[in-house]
């Protein structure tokens, strides 16, 4: 059983002519695709951010201890 909200968006969609439905619905594949991608950047930012943290404290820490040097950027 659809929602409410499908149900008008079907409607709709198919009040229009064939050739922008397929419009349509390509528009809508990539929507998805990228509220996917996006939904998989969250999960794997959630599941890295205390190591980041963890990461940036050190780092912090050894500038402020003097134990690390400046980044030569024409090595990289």
């Amino acid at each position: 059983m659809s929602s409410p909200s499908i149900t008008t968006i079907v409607t709709m969609v198919e009040s229009l002519p064939s050739a922008l439905q397929e419009k349509v619905v390509e528009y809508v594949r990539e929507f998805i695709a990228d509220l996917e991608d996006e939904k998989r950047w969250e999960s794997s930012f959630e599941l890295t951010h205390d190591h980041l943290i963890a990461s940036a404290q050190a780092a912090k820490q050894a500038i402020a201890e003097g134990k690390s040097t400046p980044m030569n950027y024409e090595q990289l």
